[in-house]
């Protein structure tokens, strides 16, 4: 069913480019410009089952994208800038801003290189606890434990539940699943149940998570660069509908502390945690403003409108998918024809 909706979105995209319709509706339907979300950028692993692949795109696309962004005369720009032209008048040429979320270490090792040799800005989105080599990257254990296992049992809802995956579908299907109960959890509850899934399969979720993870020399090589802006994404990365409100202003608060402090800087722009509807809500978008920060991104997908018409703290992404290789369904995705404008519930002044 996944790879059916796939098939059908590419093929919308694709009769967009074809008849014109991003052309035809010109700047009217792309705003002021767009916010491109990325993952990770590194070459294309060769193994059978990688459930995370929508998150990654080659080190190679991204120079691609990076040439066809300045051929298409856009503008490439930081978050600063995002935040300016969303309240002021349309510009001649609109703009597009790269944003990278999870601080994860190939970003230094692939996608900086490619980056630096285009000088274009960009925002990496830290969570604060990977640096300090604490933070819990659940996905990636949840990956490997599949990966290796061809029958695995685990605690649901206080249940044991008992799965025989044995080809790559069936194991993506057990994947979708058990992450979706996850993303449901309460952080303590969340933190629980992977690390007994861990324990029970042998992987060191706390090595493996360190190791994907830059620490705070990367990352200080990265805030010394003019062009890198350093934003926050709570300390822990938990999903902040799962939480009470003292604890989601706590996360968000004190991930912007703790970057103040490690970089000595202002850290006026947030992601929301993974950012899609159910993960944040308009309470949510009110705390991002008390705790200071200047802008919010979500991933909810969509473009920036201009004079203030979208939310400086839940601004949509385009969150590219690492299995889509087509530039031209980036320019149509770009370009806003495929979105319907996005206006945030619980839109607070800009």
């Amino acid at each position: 069913m996944a790879s059916d909706d796939r098939w059908l979105e590419r093929l919308r995209l694709e009769l967009a480019w074809f008849t014109g319709q991003p052309w035809l509706r010109g700047r009217k339907a792309g705003g002021a410009g767009a916010i491109l979300r990325l993952q990770r950028v590194r070459p294309r692993p060769s193994a059978p089952f990688q459930p995370l692949l929508a998150g990654e795109i080659t080190p190679d696309f991204l120079d691609r994208a990076l040439r066809a962004l300045k051929r298409w005369k856009f503008d490439v720009v930081g978050m600063d800038e995002v935040c300016r032209r969303a309240v002021t008048l349309p510009e001649k040429r609109r703009f597009v801003a790269l944003t990278f979320d999870g601080a994860t270490k190939d970003l230094t090792s692939f996608a900086y290189p490619v980056l630096s040799r285009h000088g274009v800005p960009f925002t990496v989105y830290v969570p604060t606890a990977f640096p300090d080599g604490v933070g819990e990257a659940w996905w990636l254990g949840l990956e490997q434990v599949i990966a290796r296992e061809s029958r695995i049992s685990l605690m649901v809802d206080d249940q044991e539940q008992r799965f025989v995956v044995t080809s790559s579908e069936e194991k993506q299907a057990l994947f979708d699943y058990i992450e979706s109960w996850l993303r449901t959890l309460p952080p303590a509850e969340l933190s629980a149940a992977i690390n007994d899934l861990c324990k029970r399969y042998r992987v060191d979720l706390a090595a493996l998570s360190a190791e994907a993870s830059m620490d705070w020399t990367d990352l200080a090589r990265l805030a010394a660069d003019p062009l890198v802006t350093i934003g926050c994404a709570t300390v822990n990365y938990g999903v902040l509908a799962n939480m009470k409100d003292a604890a989601a202003m706590r996360e968000m608060a004190m991930g912007k502390a703790v970057a103040e402090s490690a970089f000595h800087r202002e850290i006026r722009h947030f992601a929301f945690p993974f950012g899609d509807r159910t993960s944040f809500r308009r309470d949510h978008v009110v705390m991002a403003e008390e705790a200071g920060f200047a802008s919010a991104v979500s991933t909810i997908p969509g473009i920036v409108d201009v004079e203030g018409r979208t939310n400086l703290r839940a601004l949509p992404r385009i969150s590219w998918d690492g299995r889509r290789r087509s530039l031209r369904m980036m320019r149509v995705l770009l370009s806003g024809a495929a979105f319907a404008p996005v206006r945030p519930t619980g839109s607070a002044p800009s």
